[in-house]
């Protein structure tokens, strides 16, 4: 360059941006009548990622009311908030023009369910990264960045969860994912800070970022391209763990799950899951078809035998303490789970991989640990 060239203070920023491919920017102007390259100013110009809060709404509006002023109030320049209506038949719709019309609002005639009404939803939102974020769950401000800043670390991480904290006991851990999901070798899940329906109290024992098997579907952050390449979830799922073989898929694909401890919201949540009904039907049938579409042959032929047997026991367990429905609801999902099968709808993985091999593993049997040897807590089980 010629050091005697003359620029002018005024030129165009835009014209110059547009030409410069990279997500950070320094444009330095320089003194026109100087000799040497003499810094005259320098403006720094951030081009952060594009974040898209999506809330999947069906019949919401009492937590929509409650707590999207607070997912308004998060900080990061370069957000939009977008909330999926399911098909509600409440005044949702009302409300979110009327209260909320700084937020984007998408509608669907019927309701698709958790995996079928994001899968709609998200090939309307144009963003470099999706959060997944359930209606009843409160954040603080600053959520956002921590998380950001590590999938922008490290390009293999495909997605990230916050600390998932208990919306009405603000020191304990939320069901829904806690500290992050793990998996053991008979595919129960359970996390850091939560075993089966027995939740911790957050003393900073999981305070540190590491990998997880599966991110909650109540708060998880994930790169919009890697959703789509993974046609996104299996739609067939409806509801519950959905997320989890998302994830499992995500990790075929060589990418890695983290938690993301510096980042928390705290979530309402079902807890412990009514003894019955369609949620008990949902989470045994759809356990089942995951393990069917993502373990290697060698594993399968053992572990969905095994599995059965466990179910089955859990299921009379149910019966001879007088809860029919548990038993009914168990019962019509081993039945659903061969319908799935034999109707055509299994999606199996193309490279399915051992196990432990992956992320978030522990090889032995959460069962074991925590109905005969008592073992209650996460790090008392993967030591």
């Amino acid at each position: 360059m010629d050091t005697n060239t003359q620029w002018d203070d005024s030129i165009n920023l835009g014209s110059v941006i547009k030409f410069v491919p990279f997500a950070y920017i320094e444009v330095s102007f320089f003194n026109a009548n100087s000799h040497n390259l003499g810094l005259h100013s320098q403006k720094q110009i951030s081009l952060k990622p594009k974040v898209a809060i999506v809330i999947l709404n069906f019949n919401g509006v009492h937590h929509l009311r409650s707590f999207l002023p607070s997912v308004m109030a998060t900080q990061y320049e370069h957000l939009e908030i977008v909330v999926a209506d399911n098909g509600s038949t409440d005044h949702s719709l009302e409300v979110l023009n009327n209260e909320f019309p700084q937020v984007t609002l998408i509608t669907h005639k019927t309701n698709e369910g958790f995996a079928g009404g994001y899968n709609w939803a998200l090939k309307e939102v144009k963003a470099d990264y999706y959060v997944l974020l359930n209606s009843d769950v409160e954040v603080d401000g600053q959520w956002i960045h921590p998380m950001v800043d590590l999938l922008e670390s490290n390009a293999s991480i495909g997605a990230c969860q916050p600390k998932v904290l208990s919306f009405s006991e603000k020191d304990s851990f939320e069901y829904a994912g806690a500290a992050g999901g793990w998996i053991d070798a008979l595919g129960y899940p359970f996390s850091r800070g939560r075993v089966f329906d027995v939740c911790e109290k957050d003393l900073g024992q999981y305070n540190q970022s590491s990998p997880i098997f599966w991110a909650t579907g109540a708060a998880m952050m994930i790169r919009s391209s890697l959703f789509h390449q993974l046609n996104g979830f299996d739609d067939s799922f409806f509801a519950h763990q959905e997320e989890i073989d998302l994830c499992w898929r995500m990790q075929l694909l060589g990418f890695h799950l983290y938690a993301c401890p510096n980042a928390k919201v705290y979530h309402v949540g079902a807890g412990t899951l009514p003894r019955g009904g369609r949620k008990v039907f949902l989470n045994f049938r759809n356990n089942l078809i995951m393990l069917t579409k993502n373990l290697p042959l060698q594993e399968l032929v053992w572990k969905i035998p095994f599995r059965f047997a466990l179910d089955a026991i859990s299921a009379w367990k149910g019966l001879l303490s007088g809860d029919f429905s548990f038993f009914r609801a168990i019962v019509a999902a081993h039945f659903g789970y061969f319908s799935h099968i034999l109707t055509g709808k299994l999606k199996r993985s193309k490279s399915p991989k051992p196990m432990k091999s992956l992320d978030g593993v522990y090889n032995g049997s959460l069962v074991w640990d925590y109905f005969i040897k008592n073992k209650q807590h996460f790090n008392k089980i993967v030591l």
